[in-house]
């Protein structure tokens, strides 16, 4: 027996969300409607679902933030953003924060339809990131270095799968921020500093081979060897 994938529609517009509805359910996919951030943050968390379809102006939290939110609690789950921004830089930026697909309004109901199934019959990634001995397991959020078993908390895990997921790459404070604390009101950068230092003793302090590199006027790097 196939299971039936289950779509979350973060949508406030009342007519829109209807139709996306009365299409999807059509196609007989299980549907649950949010109308706002946090409902749809509440209801990814209960129902976990196949797809989330989101909208990028909600009332309360912006679309590009529940994004992020999403990305960094249910990195595989994809996301696909229908929105009316369709400049160039609005579909960049989309992709940029973690977006699978991007779909601009008014949209093609058989267009959008095959996007969801494509994204739907994608194969999972594979749940380790593994670089030099360092390897993490993004589905039981275990790490391992040298095969030894290193503790982090919520917050140093989420900052060492951010570096994970962007290795070779120059990441700023600003950007760290934004996509390990997007949900946290008034933070500083220096807070960013504070983190890394204590993912370094953590994961590098006795190791040979030092992975968190510091990019002077910049922010940091991911990496095995430092050049």
């Amino acid at each position: 027996m196939s299971v039936i994938p289950t779509i979350v529609v973060v949508e406030d517009d009342d007519d829109l969300s209807t139709y996306l509805q009365q299409l999807l359910t059509s196609k007989r996919y299980t549907v649950f409607p949010a109308k706002t951030g946090a409902q749809a943050l509440q209801l990814i968390n209960e129902v976990q679902p196949s797809l989330v379809l989101l909208d990028l102006t909600l009332p309360d939290i912006r679309g590009e933030v529940i994004c992020q939110e999403i990305k960094k609690l249910f990195p595989k789950l994809p996301v696909i953003m229908v929105t009316a921004k369709d400049e160039k830089k609005d579909v960049i930026s989309g992709f940029s924060i973690g977006a699978d697909d991007y779909v601009t309004k008014p949209f093609d109901s058989d267009e959008l339809l095959a996007r969801i199934q494509a994204r739907l019959k994608q194969p999972e990634s594979q749940s380790l990131l593994t670089i030099s001995d360092l390897i993490i397991n993004t589905d039981t959020m275990e790490v391992t270095r040298g095969g030894k078993p290193i503790e982090l908390t919520h917050t140093e895990y989420s900052l060492l799968h951010y570096f994970a997921l962007n290795p070779n790459r120059v990441l700023t404070r600003e950007m760290i921020l934004s996509n390990v604390w997007a949900f946290t009101p008034d933070i500083q950068t220096r807070v960013v500093d504070v983190y890394v230092g204590y993912l370094r003793k953590k994961i590098d302090s006795k190791a040979k081979e030092k992975l968190i590199h510091s990019v002077r006027g910049f922010g940091y790097m991911f990496r095995e060897k430092k050049e």
